[in-house]
């Protein structure tokens, strides 16, 4: 209603008209509150969509707020089920009308590993998308059946725009993403789902340094999932894991590395839901080699190098984190010339994939090899890191 109002008078003055200016109180993009209720959870997504997909080029604020995670977290595990989510209203919905939402959410996870979640006009896309199709949707009539795999597939949507935003540096906006989606994945009944997007949210706050609560979200990820499949057990582990080894807590870090790598061994695609088919062995090398690195073990780090970067061809982003750790990894070690040559490769990938974290990674080998900078080797890497794209390589303060 208040978007509708905004832009008719925009059309009528010919100059973008903010919700501010018709005097009512804008919302708070980045409220990490978990929706009590599934169509609260429908309201807020309609509202941050609509927000998102017209503010392309506009800055938008925001931090991780660790509390506002553990009880997202707490909430999906021990709040009652919903009974039922049968809808009245229009159009009425069927089965065959949810299914290119799965789609949909897998092309866009194929566009976020190939080209990184960095550009605005993509997550605008995306946003614009959801507000014009998928509200109407789930304002629509529906069986039970059908609006859970509405749910379902709109969680998985919302998860993805949650994982792009983190990517491009915008954690206020992926934790209120992740949030509703959540909420969506507890009404679709899907407990897999919802311990992915708990182990994303993990990810999160081990990336901004908030291990402790990283480590209890994904513990919280594991137990609720109860008895997943392999991969995603595999994946969940070395969520937990990274989160130990970046606190230092070398034997709970070991554990998971072993629980993720029996799992891995036992994974069959068949059995996986398709959200974590993306999961690999060589992500497994990748995390384990970050976590033995963060524990300056970095010698045996390197043993998991060449594992690393055995990955699918999409997974261009994951290449470009990899190699670049890589670069780190041996730069650390003290072998200058090795991570010379991985940081060639890295700079390859980054120059594909528009992602803050990358960036950050980059930014965090540029940092250890400047030292050196007089050899010609560390003198030309340097000059072609510099360009390195970035969309907010230095993530937000944490709450």
């Amino acid at each position: 209603m208040q978007i509708a109002m905004a832009e008719t008078i925009a059309r009528k003055l010919s100059r973008p008209v903010e919700i501010s200016e018709l005097g009512f109180v804008g919302t708070d993009l980045a409220d990490a509150a978990y929706p009590s209720t599934a169509g609260g959870a429908i309201d807020a997504a309609g509202r941050l969509w609509t927000l998102l997909a017209h503010r392309v080029n506009s800055p938008i604020g925001g931090v991780f707020h660790s509390g506002a995670a553990l009880q997202a977290a707490f909430a999906w595990r021990y709040d009652l089920p919903d009974p039922q989510v049968t809808r009245d209203g229009r159009p009425s919905l069927t089965a065959a009308d949810i299914q290119p939402l799965h789609l949909l959410a897998g092309h866009f996870a194929d566009l976020d590993r190939r080209h990184g979640g960095g550009s605005p006009h993509t997550r605008a896309l995306m946003a614009d998308l959801l507000a014009r199709q998928v509200i109407p949707m789930l304002h629509g009539a529906y069986a039970d059946a059908v609006g859970r795999d509405l749910m379902r597939a709109t969680a998985a949507l919302c998860g993805q725009l949650a994982f792009m935003s983190y990517d491009a540096g915008e954690h206020g906006i992926a934790q209120h993403h992740v949030t509703i989606a959540l909420r969506l994945a507890k009404a679709a009944d899907d407990r897999l789902y919802g311990a992915h997007l708990l182990a994303n949210l993990a990810t999160q706050a081990t990336y901004l340094g908030s291990t402790r609560d990283a480590a209890r979200l994904a513990e919280a990820a594991v137990e609720g999932a109860g008895r997943a499949p392999a991969a995603v057990r595999a994946r969940l582990y070395t969520t937990a894991a990274s989160a130990y080894g970046r606190s230092g807590e070398r034997r709970a870090c070991r554990a998971a590395l072993a629980k993720a790598e029996r799992a891995v061994d036992r994974m069959r695609k068949d059995e996986s839901p398709q959200w974590v088919s993306y999961f690999s062995p060589a992500h497994l090398a990748g995390a384990t080699l970050k976590c033995l690195s963060d524990l300056r073990l970095h010698r045996q780090a390197l043993r998991h190098a060449s594992d690393a970067v055995t990955l699918a061809s999409p997974n261009a982003r994951t290449r470009a984190l990899h190699s670049a750790l890589i670069a780190l990894t041996h730069a650390q070690a003290g072998d200058i010339e090795a991570a010379c040559t991985w940081g060639r490769e890295a700079a390859r990938h980054a120059s594909q994939v528009s992602s803050a974290r990358v960036t950050q990674r980059v930014q965090e080998l540029t940092a250890v090899l400047n030292p050196h900078r007089a050899m010609a080797d560390v003198h030309d890497l340097l000059s072609t890191l510099a360009p390195v794209p970035s969309s907010r390589p230095h993530p937000g303060p944490l709450k």
